[in-house]
């Protein structure tokens, strides 16, 4: 509970912020200069472009058509969950079937891009597919550089005045990301300096600062896995069958991981266990039980991206991202740019100490 002291730290940081800084994020229609960029980032404060990549060759080219063209039968990593369950999708908290929340990281398979490409657009066009899985090009590894390094020049291979102003010569990753309007990324924070830039379909972002840590109920949830079975006894859920060949398909079964004994400290690093928020700030279903008495002081910032538009997100704010998709496409497409943050500020040990507070009146 909040401290019955009216003096109570933690909630007059987050009140005394939402007091001097607007829950609408601040629009612009042109790329900042890179001094103007800095001024954003020591105020760890978002911002968005309208329309700041309309004129890049990927805005102004990419299709279904044309992708798929492009890429043909090419294997790419797809991220695969189920759908349909509660609070289930990739790296995200998830209920195990023994009603314990687990951090669920998904099965990754390498399927022809033609394949995927075609699997999102039927699901999103065809509710009837709304029974199957969801699927998602998300592998978070520079792989716009690497697994879809055709595509890349159709991207500027750095957002010049963020490379400016943050002295690095080259982004640290550039990622690329297909996938329908079943695909959300749970609410978490990452320790980059992010441009996101939007190219086909739509992406809705849920945005809290670092200090609202408080408000998110970090936890540290044992990591699972889903693996594909074929039979699985402790399922009576009717097997799913191939609609094109009859066949049995697998399923997915989310699998506790093997960790190592946790340390004495308990800490996510050193125990195998992975820290996560839990408390979703757009749900009143089975998130609301996650949330903490400091979660209704929590004042999010939302912005909706068209294509074209771009969004810095400082490091370490929190982001929970949904997507929706134009009809006549089938398909949400985005890249995205992380430059290193600078440890050696304010940011961090301002966000440890939060932490440190918080988790010490947990324990009074």
């Amino acid at each position: 509970m909040i401290n019955n002291n009216p003096q109570d730290p933690l909630a007059e940081l987050i009140t005394t912020y939402n007091e001097l800084n607007s829950s609408v994020i601040e629009a612009l229609h042109e790329e900042p200069s890179p001094l103007e960029f800095m001024r954003f980032v020591a105020r760890n404060t978002p911002f968005v472009i309208r329309g700041g990549a309309s004129n890049w060759k990927a805005t102004q080219t990419w299709s279904p058509a044309y992708l798929s063209e492009h890429l043909g039968d090419e294997p790419v990593n797809v991220a695969v969950t189920p759908l349909g369950y509660v609070l289930s999708n990739a790296d995200s908290p998830t209920l195990y079937e023994d009603g314990t929340l687990v951090f669920a990281k998904p099965w990754e398979e390498s399927q022809p891009f033609t394949e995927f490409l075609n699997y999102i657009i039927q699901q999103e066009k065809d509710p009837s597919s709304l029974q199957g899985e969801v699927h998602y090009a998300q592998t978070q590894n520079d792989n716009l550089r690497d697994e879809y390094a055709s595509l890349f020049n159709h991207v500027q291979p750095d957002i010049s005045f963020a490379r400016i102003a943050l002295q690095q010569k080259s982004p640290d990753a550039i990622n690329l990301w297909i996938g329908n309007s079943q695909s959300t990324t749970a609410l978490h924070k990452d320790n980059y300096e992010n441009i996101y830039v939007q190219i086909l379909g739509k992406k809705h972002f849920v945005l809290l600062p670092p200090h609202c840590r408080p408000c998110v109920n970090e936890k540290l949830l044992r990591p699972a896995s889903y693996k594909r079975v074929v039979n699985d006894d402790d399922d009576p859920s009717p097997l799913l069958l191939s609609e094109t060949t009859g066949h049995v398909l697998s399923k997915l079964k989310l699998e506790l991981d093997k960790i190592e004994e946790a340390s004495e400290s308990g800490h996510g690093e050193n125990s195998g266990l992975v820290p996560f928020a839990t408390w979703d700030p757009e749900d009143d279903g089975p998130s609301g039980d996650y949330a903490t008495p400091y979660s209704k002081l929590a004042q999010p910032v939302k912005v909706t991206l068209e294509p074209g538009d771009m969004l810095y997100l400082p490091a370490m704010w929190y982001h929970k991202v949904s997507q929706s998709c134009n009809p006549e496409e089938g398909i949400c497409v985005a890249v995205n740019y992380w430059y290193d943050m600078e440890f050696a500020g304010p940011l961090y040990p301002f966000s440890a100490f939060v932490r440190s507070v918080y988790e010490s009146q947990q324990h009074k």
